[in-house]
Protein backbone atom coordinates (compact mmCIF):
# COMPACT_ATOMS: atom_id res chain seq x y z
CA UNK A 1 0.00 0.00 0.00
CA UNK A 2 1.29 3.50 -0.85
CA UNK A 3 0.37 6.07 1.98
CA UNK A 4 1.35 9.49 2.06
CA UNK A 5 1.15 11.37 5.54
CA UNK A 6 0.90 14.91 5.36
CA UNK A 7 2.45 16.30 9.13
CA UNK A 8 4.91 15.08 10.82
CA UNK A 9 4.12 15.96 14.41
CA UNK A 10 3.65 12.92 17.48
CA UNK A 11 0.90 11.82 15.46
CA UNK A 12 1.97 11.40 12.16
CA UNK A 13 5.64 10.21 12.85
CA UNK A 14 4.21 7.29 15.21
CA UNK A 15 1.56 6.49 12.14
CA UNK A 16 4.45 6.47 9.56
CA UNK A 17 6.70 4.61 11.74
CA UNK A 18 4.31 2.15 12.38
CA UNK A 19 2.92 1.69 8.91
CA UNK A 20 6.85 1.80 7.68
CA UNK A 21 7.72 -1.25 9.70
CA UNK A 22 4.03 -3.23 8.46
CA UNK A 23 6.04 -3.19 5.11
CA UNK A 24 4.30 -0.31 3.75
CA UNK A 25 5.87 2.13 1.37
CA UNK A 26 4.95 5.41 3.46
CA UNK A 27 5.76 9.47 2.68
CA UNK A 28 5.51 11.91 5.09
CA UNK A 29 5.17 15.59 3.33
CA UNK A 30 6.01 18.64 6.43
CA UNK A 31 6.69 22.12 6.11
CA UNK A 32 9.17 21.70 8.61
CA UNK A 33 12.51 19.89 8.11
CA UNK A 34 12.94 19.39 11.51
CA UNK A 35 10.15 17.22 11.92
CA UNK A 36 11.12 14.50 10.46
CA UNK A 37 13.49 13.73 13.20
CA UNK A 38 10.78 12.06 14.92
CA UNK A 39 10.84 9.55 12.41
CA UNK A 40 13.05 7.00 14.08
CA UNK A 41 16.53 5.99 12.46
CA UNK A 42 14.94 2.46 10.62
CA UNK A 43 12.19 4.83 9.14
CA UNK A 44 12.89 3.15 5.41
CA UNK A 45 9.77 5.59 3.67
CA UNK A 46 10.62 9.04 2.19
CA UNK A 47 10.28 12.36 3.57
CA UNK A 48 9.04 16.01 1.08
CA UNK A 49 9.58 19.07 2.63
CA UNK A 50 7.02 21.41 1.31
CA UNK A 51 2.98 21.79 2.26
CA UNK A 52 1.11 19.12 1.76
CA UNK A 53 -1.45 21.41 0.65
CA UNK A 54 0.25 22.64 -2.43
CA UNK A 55 -0.35 20.50 -5.60
CA UNK A 56 3.05 20.21 -6.53
CA UNK A 57 3.97 18.87 -3.48
CA UNK A 58 1.82 16.13 -3.31
CA UNK A 59 2.35 15.40 -6.71
CA UNK A 60 6.47 15.17 -5.96
CA UNK A 61 5.52 12.33 -2.90
CA UNK A 62 3.44 10.60 -5.18
CA UNK A 63 -0.02 11.89 -5.24
CA UNK A 64 -1.13 10.00 -8.14
CA UNK A 65 0.14 6.76 -7.14
CA UNK A 66 -1.46 6.75 -3.61
CA UNK A 67 -3.79 4.46 -1.92
CA UNK A 68 -4.42 6.07 1.12
CA UNK A 69 -3.57 10.03 1.88
CA UNK A 70 -3.48 11.16 6.24
CA UNK A 71 -4.33 14.28 6.81
CA UNK A 72 -2.40 14.87 10.65
CA UNK A 73 -1.46 17.87 10.99
CA UNK A 74 -2.26 20.31 13.91
CA UNK A 75 -4.79 22.34 12.16
CA UNK A 76 -8.34 21.36 10.77
CA UNK A 77 -8.22 24.08 8.25
CA UNK A 78 -4.45 22.43 6.96
CA UNK A 79 -6.07 18.88 7.05
CA UNK A 80 -9.51 19.40 5.33
CA UNK A 81 -7.80 21.26 2.52
CA UNK A 82 -5.08 18.55 2.09
CA UNK A 83 -7.56 15.85 2.04
CA UNK A 84 -9.99 17.42 -0.61
CA UNK A 85 -6.81 18.27 -2.22
CA UNK A 86 -6.13 14.10 -2.26
CA UNK A 87 -9.68 13.18 -2.67
CA UNK A 88 -10.43 15.49 -5.48
CA UNK A 89 -7.77 16.66 -7.58
CA UNK A 90 -5.76 13.42 -7.27
CA UNK A 91 -8.42 10.94 -6.91
CA UNK A 92 -6.83 9.13 -4.20
CA UNK A 93 -9.19 6.29 -3.32
CA UNK A 94 -8.99 6.74 0.85
CA UNK A 95 -8.36 9.82 2.43
CA UNK A 96 -8.60 10.55 6.52
CA UNK A 97 -8.28 13.75 8.07
CA UNK A 98 -7.63 14.01 11.61
CA UNK A 99 -10.37 16.65 12.69
CA UNK A 100 -10.83 18.17 16.29
CA UNK A 101 -14.35 20.30 15.67
CA UNK A 102 -16.89 17.61 15.76
CA UNK A 103 -19.06 19.67 13.23
CA UNK A 104 -16.24 19.81 10.64
CA UNK A 105 -15.70 16.66 10.90
CA UNK A 106 -19.29 15.79 9.84
CA UNK A 107 -18.93 18.25 7.01
CA UNK A 108 -15.70 16.69 5.72
CA UNK A 109 -17.77 13.11 6.11
CA UNK A 110 -20.10 14.46 3.84
CA UNK A 111 -17.93 15.00 1.00
CA UNK A 112 -15.82 11.99 1.17
CA UNK A 113 -13.01 12.53 3.51
CA UNK A 114 -12.90 9.54 6.27
CA UNK A 115 -12.23 11.84 9.54
CA UNK A 116 -10.77 10.54 13.03
CA UNK A 117 -12.12 13.02 15.70
CA UNK A 118 -9.98 13.22 18.81
CA UNK A 119 -12.86 15.27 20.55
CA UNK A 120 -14.97 12.84 20.23
CA UNK A 121 -12.69 9.86 20.59
CA UNK A 122 -11.39 11.73 23.79
CA UNK A 123 -14.92 12.44 25.79
CA UNK A 124 -16.34 8.78 24.78
CA UNK A 125 -13.09 7.24 26.71
CA UNK A 126 -13.03 9.66 29.45
CA UNK A 127 -16.53 8.71 30.02
CA UNK A 128 -16.04 5.60 30.22
CA UNK A 129 -13.06 5.80 32.52
CA UNK A 130 -15.17 8.12 34.65
CA UNK A 131 -18.08 4.98 34.88
CA UNK A 132 -15.73 1.66 34.49
CA UNK A 133 -12.34 2.61 35.41
CA UNK A 134 -9.06 2.96 33.05
CA UNK A 135 -8.90 -0.42 32.86
CA UNK A 136 -12.67 -0.84 30.62
CA UNK A 137 -10.75 1.59 27.99
CA UNK A 138 -8.48 -1.21 26.28
CA UNK A 139 -5.56 0.74 27.34
CA UNK A 140 -6.74 4.49 26.13
CA UNK A 141 -6.46 5.28 29.47
CA UNK A 142 -3.55 3.79 31.55
CA UNK A 143 -3.99 3.05 35.18
CA UNK A 144 -1.49 4.92 37.65
CA UNK A 145 1.45 2.42 38.38
CA UNK A 146 1.81 3.80 42.49
CA UNK A 147 -1.11 4.07 44.99
CA UNK A 148 -1.38 8.00 46.29
CA UNK A 149 -0.16 8.47 49.94
CA UNK A 150 -3.59 7.61 51.66
CA UNK A 151 -2.32 9.05 54.86
CA UNK A 152 0.09 12.38 55.85
CA UNK A 153 3.61 12.16 56.86
CA UNK A 154 4.73 11.05 59.98
CA UNK A 155 5.11 14.37 62.22
CA UNK A 156 9.29 14.80 62.30
CA UNK A 157 9.70 13.47 58.94
CA UNK A 158 11.68 15.50 56.07
CA UNK A 159 8.34 15.29 54.24
CA UNK A 160 6.37 16.99 56.97
CA UNK A 161 8.81 19.31 58.08
CA UNK A 162 8.86 20.59 54.34
CA UNK A 163 4.92 20.96 54.30
CA UNK A 164 4.98 23.09 57.52
CA UNK A 165 7.79 25.26 56.57
CA UNK A 166 5.52 25.70 53.44
CA UNK A 167 2.46 26.57 55.34
CA UNK A 168 4.35 28.63 57.89
CA UNK A 169 5.75 31.06 54.72
CA UNK A 170 2.30 30.97 52.77
CA UNK A 171 0.45 32.37 56.53
CA UNK A 172 3.48 35.08 57.00
CA UNK A 173 3.05 36.23 52.84
CA UNK A 174 -0.85 36.24 53.48
CA UNK A 175 -0.91 38.01 56.82
CA UNK A 176 -0.89 41.91 55.56
CA UNK A 177 -2.18 40.79 51.79
CA UNK A 178 -5.22 42.74 50.88
CA UNK A 179 -7.78 40.94 49.37
CA UNK A 180 -9.08 42.99 46.36
CA UNK A 181 -12.59 42.00 44.56
CA UNK A 182 -13.69 42.74 40.92
CA UNK A 183 -15.59 46.06 41.10
CA UNK A 184 -14.63 47.48 44.52
CA UNK A 185 -12.91 50.16 43.12
CA UNK A 186 -9.34 49.34 43.70
CA UNK A 187 -8.65 48.09 39.90
CA UNK A 188 -8.87 48.69 37.10
CA UNK A 189 -11.37 45.87 36.66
Amino acid sequence: MRVIIVGCGRVGARVAAELDSRGEHVTVIDISPRAFGRLPPTFKGETVRGNGTDEDVVRTAGGEQADIVMALTEGDNRNALAAQLAKHTFSVPRVIAKINDPLRGEAYRAVGVEVICRTIILGDVLVVAAQEGAEATNGFVEPATAEPRRSAPAAGSPANVKVQAAMDAAEDVTADATIVQPGDGQGGF
